[in-house]
C-alpha cells in the first residue's frame, strides 16, 4: 500500500527550490492501557476543571496563555497563533551541508520522508545523488506546527529523510550528569573488556533481529485473560552486583565462546516470533 502523504512543502538552497510532499517514517508500536473503572468496566472520561470558577469548562472556552510570570500569562487566540506561524517562510531552507557523521545523534528527535512532489522529479533526485555521492548532509529550519524546527536532511538510497533535530539549548550537557570518581583500574581489565566487545561485535545494524519482548509477554497475557485463564506472570531473578569486575568479565568471556557460531548479532539468539495482535473485544 503506498504510503500516504501528510503535507507539502519546498526545499530551498541557494536559487533552488524543489517541491516536496512529506511522508510518515515511523510509528510506536508500544502497548498503551485506558484508565477503567473496576468497579463496573468502564473506561473514565477527563473533565477540564477551573478552581478559581469551581466547574467544569467546555474546550470551546479555552485560549493558550504563554506564562510570563507566576500566575501572569499572555493569551493567545488559535487565529493569532496561526498568523505568527505563517508569517515565516513555509520553505525549508537550506543553510549549510555537513558531514552526517558529524552530527551527535542525541540531536536527533523525529524522522520523516520526504518524496519530490509534482514538477520537482529531477530537482529532487539531482540533490539526492549530489549528496550521497559527497556524503553530505543538509542543514535547514522550517515552521512546522507552531514552531520553527531545525532539521537535517540526509540521502538515503534514492530518496531524502528529514530528522527533526533540538536546538543546542534543548540538550543538556553531559557535565550535569554526576558520574562520581573513577577507582583505580587493574591489570588486563581494559583489555578484558574489549576483548568482550569484540565478541559482540557485529558487521551492522539489523534492527530487525530484535523484539519488543515487553510487548510479546503481554500479547500473551492479554490472550489468556481474553480466554478466561489464569494469568501468572513470574518476575526474573535479579542480577547479582558486580563484587569482582575482573571475574565477571573473565565469565562474560567464557559464555560468549560458549555459544553456538556463526555468531549473531547482539541480542539475536532470542527465538523470534510472529507478533500477534489481539482484537479489541467488542462491547456486547
Amino acid at each position: 500500500m503506498p504510503a500516504r502523504s501528510v503535507g507539502s512543502g519546498m526545499v530551498s538552497f541557494g536559487l533552488v527550490a524543489i517541491p516536496v510532499r512529506f511522508y510518515t517514517a515511523t510509528h510506536s508500536e508500544a502497548p498503551s492501557f485506558n484508565l477503567i473503572h473496576k468497579e463496573c468496566g468502564s473506561r473514565i472520561k477527563q473533565l477540564i476543571h477551573c478552581p478559581k470558577c469551581e466547574r467544569t469548562v467546555e474546550r470551546s472556552e479555552l485560549v493558550r496563555g504563554y506564562e510570563v510570570t507566576k500566575e501572569q500569562y499572555a493569551l493567545f487566540s488559535d487565529d493569532e497563533l496561526r498568523a505568527l506561524e505563517t508569517a515565516a517562510s513555509p520553505s525549508i531552507d537550506i543553510q549549510e551541508f555537513v558531514p552526517l557523521a558529524a552530527v551527535d545523534p542525541i540531536y536527533f528527535e523525529g524522522t520523516q520522508y520526504l518524496g519530490p512532489d509534482k514538477g520537482g522529479d529531477k530537482a529532487y533526485q539531482l540533490l539526492v545523488d549530489a549528496m550521497r555521492e559527497m556524503g553530505m548532509a543538509a542543514i535547514a529550519q522550517h515552521v512546522s506546527r507552531g514552531k520553527e524546527r531545525l532539521v537535517l536532511i540526509r540521502a538515503v538510497e534514492k530518496g531524502l529523510v528529514l530528522h527533526t533535530l533540538y536546538y543546542a539549548d534543548e540538550v543538556r550537557s553531559l557535565a550535569e550528569v554526576p558520574m562520581g570518581e573513577a577507582p583505580a583500574r587493574r591489570e588486563g581489565e581494559l583489555k578484558l573488556a574489549r576483548q568482550l566487545i569484540d565478541q559482540l561485535a557485529a558487521e551492522g545494524f539489523h534492527p530487525e533481529r530484535y523484539r519488543d519482548h515487553y510487548r510479546d509477554r503481554l500479547t500473551e497475557a492479554v490472550e489468556r485473560k481474553v480466554a478466561g485463564q489464569e494469568t501468572t506472570i513470574t518476575a526474573p531473578a535479579p542480577r547479582a552486583q558486580v563484587i569482582d569486575l575482573m571475574e565477571a568479565l573473565k565469565e562474560s568471556l567464557a559464555r560468549e565462546r560458549t555459544r553456538a557460531t556463526p555468531k549473531p548479532a547482539a541480542g539475536a539468539a532470542r527465538e523470534e516470533r510472529p507478533l500477534r495482535r489481539v482484537a479489541s473485544k467488542k462491547k456486547q
